[in-house]
């Protein structure tokens, strides 16, 4: 008898950014739904404490410290991946930079090039390596936690936008090219007004009450996980 309560127990999700803020809350919800999630993110320790909170609720996590912006980690990881698993069956890219807020002619080109380099590079190869692993998976999925930015450019914010919207041009363009040839599907999620990290340095001035928890975007993107969703689908949460 299926347990309702853990609908993805036996399937292996890989979370970015997973040691705070969404990536972190999405983690402990993929694994209280059953998921056995592997963790990454360049700080080790914030990660074993996301472990041990997925451990403590009785759920099973493996954590992968690495940094995305590192030639060749997204490599080594898809190779571990593949000898103990074999298969793939969640990827949610939640990882990302912001560079400084600034005018277009005066972004950093250092700061920028980190930017491309996490939220774009390191998407493509995130999907050139584990494309196999997902097509392995009888239901493979990706997530792609976007921003409203991508959409609706604002004044200062030339960086983060572009970096962003070249990120969302290819996860859109990857889900055209499986959906006839295999089961993965991917989905971009915008989760607006979060209480992040992130969030809290790009408005210093904001009540971080005034805006919904890193829980609520966590509990939709396991929710759509679990839906027959269309591929590319795209939705935006509410403020």
């Amino acid at each position: 008898m299926t347990d309702t309560t853990k609908p993805f127990a036996g399937q292996l999700a890989l979370v970015t950014g997973a040691s705070r803020g969404i990536g972190a809350a999405t983690a402990i919800a993929l694994a209280r739904a059953g998921a056995h999630v592997i963790l990454t993110a360049r700080d080790a320790r914030a990660l074993e404490a996301v472990e041990d909170a997925i451990a403590a609720e009785g759920g099973n996590a493996t954590i992968a410290p690495m940094d995305l912006a590192e030639p060749d980690a997204i490599a080594r990881l898809a190779t571990a991946v593949a000898g103990r698993w074999g298969a793939l069956d969640i990827l949610v890219i939640n990882a990302a930079v912001l560079p400084q807020l600034t005018s277009v002619g005066d972004i950093d080109p250092v700061a920028f090039t980190k930017a491309l380099t996490v939220n774009v590079l390191a998407t493509q190869t995130l999907i050139a390596r584990f494309d196999a692993l997902l097509r392995k998976s009888a239901n493979g999925r990706v997530i792609g936690v976007t921003t409203t930015l991508t959409t609706a450019p604002r004044a200062y914010w030339g960086g983060y936008a572009s970096a962003k919207a070249a990120q969302e041009v290819l996860l859109d363009c990857y889900a055209q090219e499986v959906r006839n040839i295999s089961k993965v599907r991917v989905a971009l999620v915008n989760p607006r007004a979060t209480r992040t990290k992130m969030r809290a340095a790009a408005f210093p001035g904001e009540d971080p009450a005034s805006i919904k928890a890193p829980e609520v975007v966590a509990d939709r993107i396991v929710a759509l996980l679990g839906e027959d969703f269309p591929s590319p689908h795209r939705e935006t949460l509410a403020k």
